[in-house]
């Protein structure tokens, strides 16, 4: 599948930010217009999601210091940044290998981090503590990264290269991240596919991966340092640059004139005059990725700017919110017990939705404190915030802490 041309504008229109706020925001005029298929809304119940949001904030960060909702808050445990110790025992030639090896590191736990299930675990050598979720899934990979699971040179851990990615296997990831019958991870085998998949097409794209160095997902860095102006990069450059380079790793779902869309679904409610006809984008792990970006390219002096460019994130999480707080409610009580896939106009409903009220949410915390968007951009709401807020609601609701609705997940989307 070959990447992104300017020579098809339909295609291209959907791999943005903007294409997802777009057509989220079109998915909730018509919820609030009663004619969903799905869910209803309930906006009467938004003033007690902010509220919420922001108790769960403050209890948090007391001084509203909050920092961006990406992967690297979750290279901590017990306080203490692991990340943070291992790059600064580490001798950085210049400001550029650090910005590779950080993004290496991202790209590939992010690619790891789609969901973990109710029941795995990862029990961290250093302190004996079993963490779940995304936390696990974080520290595991780190610790992979920090061996050198990734790379293809002994005497530099810190890397991840093409053709190690290229020829991982499931028993590797098994192993590290000691799945076992008595410990299951969802969704392994796709995301051992995600990573060759990574390292198949970083090896091919050389010109844009292997620059400065062997073909490698840090690679990426060089070229969004190329698309900087005054050591000014706007955040949407960084999605669209992801899913224009890194599009074909994703699996084949949709694509249009042999371009892939990724995280994009049909839904009938997103009627169009044009080839996009019915097409809902959501971009959930490549928006997080372009978040987890951030900071790496902020330390090597790259100021990102129109973080609120980006859009919320449409997972679990932020959308088990809306429901266990009653702003969405199923519109049949009994789609609440079945499972439910990824494709289904119901789980595309909920996403598109929940993008959406993120913005909402977003708009009355910044409200209630008298702050902008400026000082508290969505990213740091996400964090502080809707994310923490939905995980706080499904362990209080639901014995195993599950979502409030049932997805059948193959670790490639959530």
């Amino acid at each position: 599948m070959s990447p992104v041309n300017s020579g098809t504008p339909a295609a291209l229109t959907l791999l943005s930010a903007k294409a997802v706020r777009e057509r989220a925001d079109r998915m909730l005029a018509i919820g609030l217009d009663d004619r969903l298929a799905n869910f209803r809304v309930h906006p009467d119940r938004m003033d007690s999601v902010v509220e919420f949001v922001l108790s769960t904030t403050r209890k948090a960060y007391p001084s509203l210091d909050v920092p961006f909702h990406s992967r690297w808050r979750h290279f901590s445990l017990d306080n203490q940044d692991r990340w943070a110790a291992i790059a600064g025992r580490t001798e950085w030639p210049d400001p550029t290998a650090r910005a590779r090896a950080e993004f290496d590191l991202a790209i590939v736990s992010v690619l790891l981090d789609a969901g973990a299930g109710p029941t795995w675990r990862y029990r961290d050598p250093k302190t004996g503590l079993a963490v779940g979720r995304s936390e696990g899934l974080g520290l595991a990979s780190l610790a992979m990264f920090e061996r050198g699971a990734f790379s293809a040179d002994p005497r530099a851990p810190l890397r991840a290269d093409a053709e190690v990615l290229a020829n991982l296997s499931v028993n590797d990831l098994e192993r590290d991240m000691q799945v076992s019958d008595a410990n299951p991870l969802v969704g392994l085998d796709g995301r051992v596919e995600l990573l060759r998949g990574l390292g198949r097409l970083v090896a091919q794209r050389s010109e844009i991966f292997g620059r400065h160095d062997r073909p490698r997902p840090g690679g990426l860095f060089d070229r969004l340092a190329e698309l900087t102006r005054d050591a000014k990069l706007p955040a949407p450059i960084i999605l669209s640059e992801l899913l224009q380079q890194l599009g074909p790793v994703w699996p084949s779902r949709l694509s249009l004139d042999g371009i892939a869309l990724g995280d994009c679904w049909k839904h009938p409610a997103l009627a169009t005059n044009d080839a996009t006809s019915g097409l809902m984008p959501l971009h959930k792990l490549s928006q997080w990725l372009a978040y987890s970006l951030i900071e790496p390219l902020q330390t090597a002096g790259i100021e990102v700017t129109d973080i609120d460019g980006l859009t919320g994130l449409a997972e679990y999480r932020n959308g088990g919110l809306f429901i266990d707080c009653g702003v969405l409610s199923f519109r049949k009580a009994e789609d609440a017990q079945r499972e439910h896939e990824v494709a289904s106009p119901l789980v595309v409903e909920w996403r598109a939705l929940t993008v959406a009220l993120l913005d909402r949410t977003a708009e009355g915390v910044r409200r209630r404190l008298g702050l902008d968007a400026a000082s508290l951009p969505l990213a740091k709401v996400l964090e502080g915030g809707t994310w923490a807020a939905g995980r706080r609601l499904a362990r209080e609701r639901r014995h195993d802490a599950s979502p409030p609705v049932k997805v059948i997940s193959d670790g490639t989307v959530f």
